[in-house]
């Protein structure tokens, strides 16, 4: 009796919209919430879903696909997944697991030999699941999409100049490169490109009709633009091309349709018909792998969990005694974030048009607080104070490198000097030329473009081609003869011919 009494007492301290439907009161204060704090944030388009028990109990589109226009977001306006797509990536390798085709722990050399890296030892014993939770060891290697165009399998072949960060298992680096092997594998196996296997296994059966694995693919016009503050100017910016790693973060979808993943995903994979994956290939996606050092979001600096962890496509940490299943998603202009607290069966996805619009982390945990676990935490508070406090950061560093500089210096050689072709078997290549007292930059054909003037000694500082990019540094380094020997373009290595 004593117990019955306790359980009773423990289950009437729960929030009552944690016990039943909310109210249409209570989805009308969520509603406002959501508008107040995007209005806040100054993001032109944002549309949310959360979901319950396997039902939608939310779901709205907010503000405009595109600022200077009436088009308004809805439910089934197209946004960019970026990388929550790779949580799909592993979907598809789990049902590989589950057909025999390939184990979680074989060796990726098996499948795809031309993936070669820096430690001929770790080519042979990187395994399949090393592909999916960023524990290779090799370090970031997004210069292979931003600063180049080159098919994946060029990336592959190139990745045995990029020395690692850390031993193979031995550290979290994010590796998007990785992700585009699980792809590549996926379509060997199968015999099929990746989307068309995205299209036929998840798409189809969860009848997401308003989804396409590559915005190319798209048919919409209902599509979302991208916008990034330009000199604190919010403006509308081209779209990125579509990847070559499109396994890693490629998809396009709407609330309408993530909803269903998102249920999907909660529900062990299940579906109306049938289900993705066999119940324990699921649960070894949402296990934790690999642990992740707390620096990964800044984010952690005001929720502290005790520990942060990958599994599969997806990060998780504790949240009030919670187990939370988490990933965001960047794209120039783009961004998203899916959330679950499976054991209340409680999930959420939002999406922005808006570059690095972290309204996304206040949304997801203000979802689990207001229809799970109660509480008035001022999450949209506390994360614009965090995030203004970064930006601030930021800004005292570009003050700090404008302090540095050394004033009334020329540069070692005449500008003319500096022109010419400039190679790396890791980079690819770039070229200089002079215009008007100043330097520019063409590196890999146009793939990045900069115009650049005297800095001090032998650096040279400007803006990209791209607006929203920023500023880039390059730095000349002179051999015993006194000739130009290597360019150092925004961290890259050129040597010149």
């Amino acid at each position: 009796m004593k117990h019955l009494l306790l359980t009773f007492l423990c289950l009437s301290l729960l929030p009552s919209f944690a016990q039943k439907k909310p109210t249409a009161r209570q989805l009308q204060e969520f509603d406002a919430y959501v508008e107040k704090v995007r209005k806040e944030w100054e993001v032109p388009g944002l549309a949310i879903t959360v979901v319950k028990d396997n039902q939608v109990i939310f779901k709205k589109g907010y503000g405009v696909r595109e600022l200077g226009t009436t088009n308004a977001v809805d439910t089934q306006t197209q946004f960019a997944c970026a990388s929550t797509t790779k949580a799909m990536t592993a979907a598809l390798m789990g049902m590989l697991v589950d057909e025999g085709r390939l184990s979680w722990d074989d060796s990726v050399y098996k499948y795809l030999p031309e993936l070669q890296l820096y430690d001929p030892a770790a080519t042979r014993d990187i395994r399949v699941r090393d592909l999916l939770t960023h524990n290779t060891g090799v370090g970031g290697t997004d210069f292979f999409t931003g600063a180049m165009t080159i098919p994946a399998n060029e990336m592959f072949r190139r990745m045995v100049y990029v020395k690692p960060s850390y031993p193979i298992r031995g550290g979290f680096v994010y590796q998007n490169i990785m992700y585009s092997a699980a792809g590549r594998i996926i379509e060997r196996l199968y015999g099929k490109p990746w989307s068309t296997m995205m299209q036929e296994r998840i798409f189809n059966p969860l009848g997401m009709t308003q989804t396409a694995p590559k915005r190319g693919l798209s048919k919409s016009t209902n599509m979302t633009k991208p916008h990034v503050a330009i000199n604190d100017t919010i403006r509308v910016i081209d779209y990125g091309a579509d990847s070559e790693i499109g396994s890693a973060g490629a998809v396009w979808s709407c609330v309408d349709d993530m909803s269903k993943w998102v249920i999907c995903m909660l529900d062990s994979g299940k579906y109306n018909g049938g289900r993705l994956l066999k119940p324990a290939t699921w649960a070894e996606i949402f296990k934790p792998q690999t642990m992740v050092p707390h620096d990964e979001y800044a984010t952690m600096q005001i929720l502290k969990p005790n520990w942060l962890t990958y599994g599969l496509g997806w990060y998780q940490h504790d949240y009030r005694g919670h187990k939370i299943n988490f990933h965001t998603g960047s794209l120039a202009g783009l961004t998203a974030i899916t959330g679950q607290l499976p054991d209340e069966k409680l999930g959420v996805y939002v999406f922005c048009n808006y570059n690095y619009a972290e309204v996304r982390h206040a949304l997801l945990y203000k979802t689990f607080d207001f229809f799970a676990l109660g509480g008035n935490r001022d999450w949209n508070t506390e994360i614009k104070t965090l995030y203004a406090g970064i930006r601030e950061a930021g800004k005292k560093a570009t003050q700090e490198f404008q302090k540095n500089r050394v004033a009334d210096t020329s540069p070692t050689l005449p500008l003319k000097d500096y022109a010419g072709k400039y190679t790396s078997p890791l980079y690819g290549k770039a070229e200089v030329t002079v215009t008007d007292n100043q330097l520019i930059f063409n590196i890999n054909d146009n793939a990045m473009n900069a115009t650049l003037s005297h800095w001090h000694y032998d650096t040279f500082y400007g803006p990209f081609k791209k607006a929203w990019a920023g500023k880039a540094l390059a730095r000349f380094i002179l051999d015993s003869s006194g000739k130009v020997d290597t360019l150092v373009f925004s961290g890259m290595n050129f040597k010149k011919e």
